[in-house]
C-alpha cells in the first residue's frame, strides 16, 4: 500500500515532461529516493525504476502511459505525474496538461534543447502552465552552465534564469526583470520570495537547476526550490472536478481519473445519475482508498462508466482543445473473420482512453479508420489490441488528416422540433490563430437562457468530435460563442438544446466562409556541408516556410516548417544522398490553410451526409 500521506499539507500537482531518453523516469527515481519514499534507486536500462511496470515500457525502456507518485514534504503534497516522452505517445501528455499547478521541463545537457523540447514548450505557454527547467545529465555536459543558459534564453525564453548561481546573482538577475522587484531588491538587498512565487506562477520567471537525476546530483536543491518558490493554489467551495483520463485496472475495472477543482469529492455519491463506489489515490500500481478527498488532488474514480475525458462537474466548461494530433489516418486492416462493424463497438474502450486515435468507422467502406503518431505507437496499439481483444490487426499506409475552420465571423441558428417540444440556439462561429484549438464563451444572458441550460449547451459542444462541411475533418482554431436561445415553455429538455447547439454549428459553417487546413511540421535538418545544395533544393522543393539557416562544425542547420505531407518520407532520401550522414528531427507545428482547397477538396469527394436544416 501507499506509504504515509502528508496531513495538512497544501497540494501540488507537478508534471514531468521531457524529449524523450532524457532521464525523466530517472528523476522521478531520484525524487522518490529522497523523498524516502524508495529504499534503493531502480534503474529504466534494468527494468527496475518504479513506474516502468508495464511489460512493453520495459522492453522499449519508454514511458508510454502516464502515471502517478505521491511526494509529501514541508510545505507541500506533491503529485507528481510521469508523462511520455516519446512523440508518438505525446498526446497522453498533453491530456495531463489541463490538471497540473506547475511543470518540470527536463533539458538534457548533452543534447541541448530538442525540436520536441520547443513543442512542450509551446504547449506549456497554450495551457498557461508555470514552469520550472531541470537540465539533467551535467556528468556527462560538454557545455558550461553559462553555455547552456544561453541556448535556453534563445531557444525556450529570455526570462529562463538559473536559480543554482549565488543568491545575490539570481536575486540581482531577477530585479532587472521587473520595477516592482527592481525597488525590492534595492531598498532591501533582495527581492522578496513572495514576489518571486507570484512572477514564477504568473510565468514571469522561468527557474533553472542543473544536475544528474542518475547521480542525485542537484535534486535536494531542485526540491528546495519547489518548496521555496512554489505557491498553493485556491479553489472555490462549490463541489466540481474535470475528467483527464480512463484507464482500467487489471480486473478490467474502468477508472475515471479527475482532478478535484472545487469543493470535496465524496464516496458513495452521484455524479451524472452514476454512483462512485471508490475514490482510489495512486502511488505507482498501488492505491488507497479514501472516503472524501478536497480540492486541488488527483484521484481515480470506480463506478463511473459512461463519463468522458473533458467533461466536468458542477463547474462552467473552461477546457481547451488539445494542440498535438496525429497527421495520418489509418484503414485498420482486420482478419478476414472479423466482422468490422461489430468489433468497432469492442474498440470503444480504447476510444475511452485514448481519444487523440479518432477511432471512426466508414459506413460505405465497411472500414475502421484510427489516427496514430508514428510506428512504435502503432506497434504498440497492435500489442494492445491482441492482448486485450485477440484480434491481430494492421494497418494500411495511411493518408494525410486534414482540419476545418473558418475565416471570418459567422452566426449560426439551429432549431429542433420533435413533437411537442422546441429548442433554438444561436452560435458565433469566430476565427482564431493557429494552435489555438478550439476555445468555448458565453454572451448570453442569463435571463434569455438560465445558466444551467448555457452549461449544458456548452458541455455538449466541448465533449464532441466536432467536424466540418468540405472534408468532414475536425475543427479547429476557432472560438464558439453561445448568443441566445429560445425554448418552449413547458416542453423543452436538455438533449433539445444539445441537438439544436449541434444544427447551429453546422448551419453556421454552411453559411460562412470555411476553409481546409493540412498539418504542417517545425523541422531540423543538419548536413554535412558538401551537400547543402541538395538539401536547399528539397527544402523550397517542399514549399517550406519560415527558413533560416547556420554553419557549424561543418554541418548546415537548417530550420523550417512544411506541410506533413511533402516531409513524409523524406528521411529516407536524406539518409541516402547524405550516405547516412544527414539527420532530419520534426514535429508537429500545427495545421495551416491548404494551398490549391479545390484540388485537395476533389482528392477527399466528401459528401457531407448531416442536414442544417431545423
Amino acid at each position: 500500500m501507499v506509504k504515509k500521506r502528508g496531513i495538512g499539507l497544501k497540494p501540488i500537482i507537478l508534471g514531468i515532461l521531457a524529449h524523450v531518453d532524457t532521464g525523466k523516469t530517472s528523476l522521478i527515481e531520484a525524487l522518490l529516493y529522497a523523498c524516502k519514499q524508495l529504499k534503493q534507486l531502480g534503474r529504466v536500462d534494468h527494468g527496475t525504476a518504479f513506474l516502468d511496470n508495464d511489460h512493453q515500457e520495459k522492453e522499449r525502456g519508454i514511458t508510454i502511459f502516464s502515471k502517478e507518485v505521491i511526494l509529501p514534504k514541508q510545505r507541500f503534497e506533491y503529485t507528481i505525474l510521469d508523462t511520455p516522452g516519446h512523440v508518438d505517445f505525446s498526446a497522453e501528455m498533453e491530456r495531463t496538461l489541463q490538471v497540473l499547478d506547475y511543470a518540470v521541463l527536463m533539458i538534457s545537457a548533452t543534447d541541448g534543447v530538442q525540436a520536441h523540447s520547443e513543442t512542450i514548450w509551446r504547449l506549456l505557454k497554450h495551457y498557461q502552465i508555470p514552469v520550472f527547467v531541470y537540465i539533467n545529465k551535467m556528468d556527462m555536459a560538454f557545455q558550461s552552465k553559462t553555455e547552456i543558459m544561453k541556448e535556453l534564453k534563445q531557444r525556450l525564453c529570455v526570462s529562463c534564469v538559473d536559480f543554482t548561481q549565488a543568491e545575490t546573482d539570481f536575486q540581482e538577475e531577477i530585479a532587472l526583470f521587473d520595477e516592482e522587484w527592481l525597488d525590492s531588491y534595492l531598498t532591501r538587498g533582495y527581492v522578496e520570495d513572495a514576489l518571486i512565487q507570484t512572477a514564477i506562477k504568473e510565468r514571469n520567471i522561468f527557474p533553472c537547476f542543473f544536475g544528474s537525476a542518475k547521480t542525485m546530483e542537484g535534486i535536494t536543491s531542485l526540491i528546495q526550490g519547489w518548496e521555496r518558490f512554489m505557491k498553493a493554489c485556491e479553489y472555490p467551495k462549490e463541489n466540481s472536478a474535470f475528467v483527464y483520463k480512463i484507464s482500467h485496472d487489471e480486473q478490467g475495472n474502468r477508472l475515471t481519473h479527475v482532478k478535484i477543482t472545487g469543493g470535496t469529492l465524496l464516496s458513495k455519491t452521484k455524479w451524472k445519475d452514476e454512483k462512485i463506489d471508490q475514490i482510489r489515490r495512486y502511488h505507482g500500481t498501488n492505491y488507497q482508498l479514501v472516503q472524501e478527498l478536497s480540492a486541488g488532488h488527483v484521484c481515480a474514480l470506480k463506478g463511473l462508466h459512461s463519463i468522458q475525458i473533458k467533461e466536468t462537474i458542477g463547474s462552467e466548461p473552461n477546457v481547451k482543445t488539445p494542440i498535438l494530433s496525429s497527421n495520418i489516418r489509418y484503414q485498420m486492416l482486420l482478419p478476414t473473420n472479423c466482422d468490422a462493424f461489430a468489433f468497432m463497438k469492442q474498440l470503444k474502450s480504447l476510444q475511452e482512453e485514448d481519444p487523440s486515435l479518432h477511432l471512426t468507422y466508414d459506413e460505405h467502406k465497411k472500414a475502421i479508420f484510427i489516427q496514430v503518431r508514428g510506428e512504435i505507437q502503432m506497434e504498440i496499439l497492435r500489442n494492445l489490441i491482441d492482448e486485450r481483444y485477440h484480434v491481430q490487426v494492421h494497418f494500411d499506409d495511411g493518408n494525410i488528416s486534414y482540419r476545418e475552420t473558418v475565416v471570418t465571423p459567422v452566426e449560426g441558428v439551429g432549431h429542433y422540433e420533435p413533437l411537442r417540444h422546441y429548442a433554438e440556439v444561436h452560435l458565433l462561429l469566430e476565427p482564431l490563430p493557429p494552435n489555438s484549438g478550439i476555445v468555448f464563451a458565453s454572451k448570453c444572458p442569463s435571463d434569455v437562457l438560465d445558466t444551467h441550460i448555457q452549461r449544458t449547451i456548452l458541455s455538449t459542444l466541448a465533449q464532441e468530435e466536432l467536424v466540418g462541411v468540405l472534408s468532414g475533418s475536425l475543427l479547429t482554431d476557432m472560438k464558439i460563442t453561445l448568443l441566445s436561445g429560445k425554448a418552449h415553455e413547458k416542453h423543452t429538455s436538455g438533449g433539445d438544446f444539445r441537438e439544436a447547439a449541434k444544427r447551429a454549428l453546422r448551419q453556421g459553417l454552411k453559411a460562412g466562409n470555411a476553409i481546409l487546413l493540412e498539418p504542417y511540421e517545425r523541422y531540423r535538418l543538419e548536413v554535412p556541408t558538401m551537400y547543402s545544395s541538395r538539401a536547399f533544393y528539397d527544402v523550397e522543393r517542399m514549399g517550406s516556410e519560415d527558413v533560416t539557416q547556420e554553419e557549424r562544425d561543418g554541418y548546415t542547420f537548417i530550420y523550417a516548417k512544411a506541410p506533413s505531407l511533402q516531409l513524409k518520407s523524406y528521411a529516407l532520401s536524406l539518409a541516402s544522398y547524405t550516405k547516412g550522414k544527414g539527420r532530419f528531427y520534426a514535429v508537429m507545428e500545427g495545421f495551416y490553410p491548404v494551398k490549391h482547397q479545390e484540388k485537395h477538396l476533389a482528392h477527399i469527394d466528401y459528401s457531407d451526409r448531416y442536414s442544417c436544416s431545423g
